[in-house]
């Protein structure tokens, strides 16, 4: 949110309803709290009313939803909440809950927008953390999330899930992060989950309160309960989870934040990520454009990375390309259609993967890098102006000065570009 100082609600506002997982009514109260309280959760039915900080280091499970926890105390499913929560900007509130999870209400983030509403927001004189980094920080989970999180002027998040089913399938947008975006494009967005899950949900104690009037429920082929309320509901209601998730970091953030199939998991892995990124001061580049020119005897129009964010030698290297539409290759490859040759998105990863080679002699200044051969070759989608190329390769094998690595490019998270790669390292 754009505002300097930290906000509190104006008066108590009250919602009840059931938790999708637990199945327990309960009722929620959100009260006002002074500056620097950050958000905590109350249990009001528990034995002198212990509370739970919303924050990362709070976090005890991601099954399905964002679980906290302080010693024995616990609060399931507390996504949505915090979603409303950043939607409204506000940084300082007591959540007095009687059990234990929050009311799952319509399954959208819609009824705690409108009940924060009504409690008004009152400015405290006291500035509001904002999160920045200067440099990309990426993720990448086993299960298959990735996110690729980089600098920008305010919140924006480009997701992309896929589901083997035919009313989802793969879904991908781009959403700007502002108070009246949240509330039309992303607020009224359903959870979901699928018919044929329901049994083994239920033995694992998850799903207890979920319904045909609180989750989309889709069928072997088809939405159980449409309409949708958007064409790409599942993708926005992620896009939602995320915003709650990344909200456990407080205040604003300053981040364009790119998610490939994120879940409460990799959410919560990308948050204390930026955390430690920014704590740090952040993100400044392992290889900047200058070292870059000192390792690689490539120059404009022809040095094609402009810097490595991530560098374990001898394994794996991530280097960026900022696709600008003032490349010098646009004005004669489609002209009035700008699109970045294959061959040099190809060119790009060899370059990183150079710079991967160089880490691995003495000195580097001494030695060029000559590529030899190329295999399994895919372009998987165009390269156009606007577009941040995120090159990953990964060494195989590295015997006598030759070298064989397996390489993607990335934009948004989905892969454009895909090779195996032999090069020589010798002296100049």
């Amino acid at each position: 949110m754009s505002h300097n100082n930290q906000r509190t609600i104006k008066r108590s506002v009250s919602l009840e309803g059931i938790g999708v997982h637990s199945g327990a009514t309960s009722r929620i109260t959100f009260l006002p709290a002074g500056p620097d309280h950050g958000i905590r959760f109350r249990r009001t039915d528990l034995k002198g009313e212990p509370e739970v900080p919303a924050d990362l280091d709070h976090v005890v499970g991601t099954d399905l939803g964002t679980t906290l926890g302080a010693g024995d105390v616990r609060v399931q499913t507390v996504e949505h909440v915090m979603a409303a929560l950043a939607a409204r900007g506000i940084d300082n509130s007591v959540l007095e809950l009687s059990g234990p999870e929050p009311p799952i209400l319509d399954g959208s983030f819609r009824g705690y927008l409108e009940v924060l509403a009504e409690a008004g927001t009152e400015e405290q004189r006291v500035a509001r953390p904002v999160l920045q980094i200067t440099e990309p920080v990426t993720v990448r989970l086993d299960s298959g999330e990735f996110y690729v999180a980089a600098p920008g002027k305010e919140l924006r998040i480009s997701a992309t899930i896929e589901f083997q089913h035919p009313a989802i399938g793969r879904q991908f947008g781009t959403f700007l992060f502002s108070e009246e975006a949240f509330e039309q494009e992303i607020g009224p967005a359903r959870t979901f989950g699928f018919e044929a899950d329901v049994q083994s949900l239920h033995a694992r104690g998850l799903a207890l309160g979920a319904s045909l009037e609180n989750t989309v429920v889709l069928g072997v082929d088809a939405v159980v309960n449409g309409p949708l309320r958007f064409t790409d509901e599942f993708l926005r209601h992620k896009v939602g989870d995320l915003v709650g998730d990344l909200y456990l970091l407080g205040g604003g953030k300053d981040l364009h934040v790119v998610a490939e199939r994120p879940s409460h998991k990799g959410n919560v892995v990308l948050a204390k990520a930026l955390r430690k990124t920014a704590k740090a001061g952040a993100g400044a580049p392992i290889v900047d454009a200058q070292k870059i020119m000192e390792y690689l005897p490539h120059r404009f129009p022809m040095l094609l990375v402009d810097r490595i964010v991530e560098v374990e030698t001898g394994k794996r290297i991530v280097g960026l390309k900022n696709v600008t539409i003032n490349e010098p290759f646009f004005q004669g490859h489609f002209p009035g259609h700008p699109i970045m040759p294959g061959v040099l998105i190809i060119e790009a990863m060899g370059q990183v993967g150079g710079l991967l080679l160089m880490d691995a002699v003495e000195k580097p200044e001494d030695y060029v890098v000559y590529f030899m051969a190329l295999d399994n070759v895919k372009w998987r989608r165009p390269v156009v102006p606007g577009d941040q190329l995120v090159f990953e390769l990964e060494m195989l094998q590295f015997k006598r000065h030759v070298c064989r690595m397996r390489g993607r490019g990335l934009v948004d998270g989905q892969v454009v570009a895909e090779a195996d790669l032999m090069a020589r390292i010798v002296k100049r």
